[in-house]
């Protein structure tokens, strides 16, 4: 049957006068040439090798056309079409399209090129397209790629002081992908020799050839190794593909730090000190995904990868928010424009439907709801809109099969130990913490990306409910970046972030502990940047609200400080507010009560913006069209140069204006100082101890004789309780309740009676918690 695509003298003929006749150079017939590699290995033939790539190809382009996904290949082929129709080589200039000059490498301009190219040949490859399988296209595309050998990537060429990272995983990436797209259309000793200077610049996952001594980790090395393993497999070369094997088999263990790689509690960490789950980690996800698919059934089958099943759940999971990443792992990615938290999730989503392919049922049989969950639910940006057609056709499968359920929302409240992140998560809503410690960068600036990053790691908070896009809908360029919610700032104003800026704030103060999976206390010991500005922050994290503690508030610079309690992208226009005196309430998204001081602040404003003014990167860049956004802003203000200020706050995510006005009187602020701060709401009390000290409750003392997060419920005579020790100083540490201790049902070794209160070991457990069930 003929499909609607299929026209192929309409679809090219423009394109033909074009692109297609660019060269007058017959290139050599298809599947000739001198030999195809360096060497086949003695334990596989060819069909092996061939399996292998024509596995990833299928990941790629799909293996077959289906009318159902007819849109999404009409995007294929029209991005393809274009990459041919702008086509004009100048070798004197030299340039193969007129807006990527090849003479500076510095400009990112030869990265840009290869991906242009894998482009092409990814509309070449895809079933559907009126280019697929066309020798003509495929010719052209030789004749590129010989261009591109020739003036921007070889092996004799000199990096003159580009980034690395477009040399040795950049271009290796593209280049071998477009090798694999276009295999069957292209002269095999071509592609021995494009693939030549991968021989000096990606010869080992393992290794960095700018930079003599680094080892690669996490998801640098994860890259380097898909494009070792393609270049055996193109090449017909055993050993490539069982170096890659052997590269990627050690980041499937877990590090104990410090520095990059996956932790035990989940965390994710790239370049020595930035949570990076939701940006490299989800490259790292993906690579490994479509290693295991691309090498099952082959010689070269990867083993012992349950580790990459675990991470799902444990790394991954917690951050995806109806298939959204969220961006307090998305380092400074959040500032490239065009790779959003939709992108990150749906790389994501991608990630998981591979590994579905290949995963233990007792991972599937969780995991199936779980995609089908997010999906269903991502309406406001589909995920039919950014996948290829491979992996839109098994996300189809998924929602259409009736023995699979759509899953419910993760609940549960996760700390991230390892990296400073705390996320709380309850059926309706989510609540993510970012903050920073002596561990922990609090931002990264690198490459001229994320230049107004100043304190997304210093206490922000983000807020997710039913509206989608409020993170996505150009809030980095719009919203005001001295007043991100959840932070305490001075209004001093900042020079952009420079290339390699890392700032580790010199305190060890900064983590929290889970109790249930429904209750939550993080705290960090804020101190500012270029500022004398210091402060105690805490986040006791209820069922139903998020309970906002700041003491110690004190600087000397002559400056405004304000707490950021909301600053809420609201897109084109000021929804209605409701006030009192002491509560504001945003329909659709929270009400926020003030539980101490003066009433709050509330700014309405339309914000305009650009995102080449957060993003200036070479290949990153982007560009300069105003946008405007309108934001509701909620402050307090604690004048200039406070002095030991505090605050108290509530946020009541999807409460009604009513239940705002009430809430006041439902919970109870049990202290608030640099000493301790604490709350108390039904069953639950919970306390940050910053030293030894005591928390008067109604039920008598409770007393710790060092630093610990802390969070109790009592149930008669049973009390369950979750320790740790944020700041990582203490060996251990005495916690008398507010009961006397007759036994310990059950729990971790660490935790012993000591006459009437509890000890705990917290030394050497890097802020985890310790949990116990006691008997009063």
């Amino acid at each position: 049957m003929t499909h609607p695509l299929s026209r192929r003298s309409a679809l090219l003929g423009a394109t033909a006068a074009t692109g297609l006749a660019l060269w007058d150079q017959p290139v050599g017939a298809a599947g000739t040439g001198t030999g195809t590699g360096t060497g086949t290995g003695a334990g596989a033939d060819a069909a092996a090798f061939d399996a292998a790539r024509e596995r990833w190809v299928s990941l790629l382009a799909g293996a077959t056309y289906d009318p159902a996904y007819a849109d999404k290949t009409r995007a294929v082929e029209g991005s393809a079409k274009a990459v041919l129709r702008k086509m004009k080589p100048d070798p004197g200039r030299p340039s193969l399209w007129p807006d990527l000059p090849l003479s500076d490498p510095r400009t990112g301009d030869f990265n840009r090129s290869y991906n242009r190219m894998r482009t092409l040949a990814l509309g070449w490859a895809t079933p559907g397209t009126a280019m697929h399988g066309d020798r003509q296209v495929a010719e052209t595309a030789a004749r590129a790629l010989d261009f591109l050998y020739e003036h921007a990537y070889n092996e004799r060429l000199d990096r003159r002081g580009s980034n690395w990272f477009w040399w040795e995983i950049g271009v290796p990436r593209a280049l071998t992908d477009t090798c694999a797209l276009l295999y069957d259309g292209l002269p095999r000793d071509r592609i021995t020799r494009w693939l030549r200077p991968l021989r000096r610049w990606c010869p080992d996952p393992e290794r960095r050839v700018s930079h003599p001594g680094v080892v690669e980790t996490g998801a640098n090395r994860a890259g380097k190794a898909m494009a070792v393993a393609m270049r055996g497999l193109l090449t017909h070369d055993e050993r490539l593909v069982r170096r890659a094997r052997a590269a990627v088999s050690a980041l499937l263990r877990p590090t104990r730090g410090p520095g990059d790689g996956l932790y035990r509690d989940g965390s994710f960490i790239q370049h020595d000190v930035y949570p990076y789950t939701g940006s490299y980690g989800v490259d790292y996800l993906e690579s490994m995904a479509k290693l295991i698919a691309m090498l099952a059934r082959s010689p070269w089958e990867l083993t012992g990868v349950g580790g990459v099943y675990d991470i799902v759940d444990r790394s991954f999971t917690p951050f995806v928010f109806d298939g959204l990443m969220m961006d307090c792992v998305r380092g400074r990615q959040i500032s490239v424009q065009g790779h959003r938290d939709y992108h990150s999730g749906q790389k994501t989503i991608e990630a998981v439907l591979t590994l579905l392919e290949s995963a233990p049922e007792r991972y599937a049989e969780r995991w199936r709801p779980l995609v089908k969950g997010w999906l269903t639910r991502n309406t406001a940006v589909p995920y039919v809109t950014l996948a290829p057609p491979a992996s839109i056709a098994k996300a189809a499968a998924l929602l259409d099969d009736p023995s699979v359920p759509v899953g419910a929302r993760t609940t549960g409240t996760y700390v991230f130990a390892d990296m400073d992140r705390v996320v709380h998560r309850r059926p309706t809503w989510a609540y993510a913490i970012a903050m920073s410690s002596q561990r922990i960068g609090a931002a990264e600036a690198m490459n001229r990306e994320n230049l107004h990053g100043w304190y997304t790691g210093d206490g922000m908070t983000y807020l997710y409910t039913g509206d989608l896009t409020h993170w996505n809908d150009d809030l980095w360029p719009t919203i005001d970046p001295y007043r991100l919610p959840g932070t305490t700032v001075d209004r001093r104003r900042r020079a952009d972030l420079t290339h390699g800026h890392r700032r580790l704030p010199p305190t060890p103060w900064a983590g929290g502990v889970a109790l249930d999976g429904e209750y939550g206390v993080a705290a960090m010991r804020l101190i500012a940047g270029g500022s004398s500005l210091r402060a105690r922050k805490a986040w006791f994290l209820l069922d139903d609200a998020v309970i906002a503690l700041g003491a110690g508030i004190t600087a000397s610079d002559g400056r405004r400080v304000e707490t950021i309690v909301e600053n809420r992208n609201t897109h084109d226009c000021h929804p209605p507010l409701d006030k009192g005196d002491d509560w504001v309430h945003l329909p659709g998204v929270a009400g926020y009560v003030l539980l101490d001081g003066p009433g709050p602040k509330v700014i309405r404003e339309k914000r305009t913006g650009r995102w080449r003014d957060i993003d200036k990167g070479a290949t990153t860049g982007g560009d300069g069209t105003p946008v405007t956004r309108h934001y509701t802003t909620i402050l307090l203000d604690h004048g200039v140069d406070p002095r030991k200020a505090r605050y108290a706050y509530a946020v009541l995510p999807g409460a009604t204006a009513a239940q705002t006005a009430g809430y006041r009187l439902r919970v109870r602020i049990l202290a608030n100082s640099g000493t301790a701060q604490a709350i108390s709401r039904g069953d639950v009390l919970a306390a940050v101890f910053w030293r030894a000290g005591t928390v008067e409750t109604m039920d008598g003392p409770l007393r710790a004789d060092g630093p610990c997060t802390l969070l109790i419920r009592r149930d008669d005579k049973r009390v369950r309780l979750a320790v740790a020790d944020p700041s990582r100083t203490a060996d251990e540490v005495k916690i008398t309740l507010p009961w006397p201790v007759r036994s310990i049902e059950r729990g971790d070794r660490s935790v012993r009676r000591s006459k009437r209160a509890i000890k705990v070991e917290v030394g050497g457990s890097r802020g985890h918690a310790h949990t116990a069930v006691v008997r009063v």
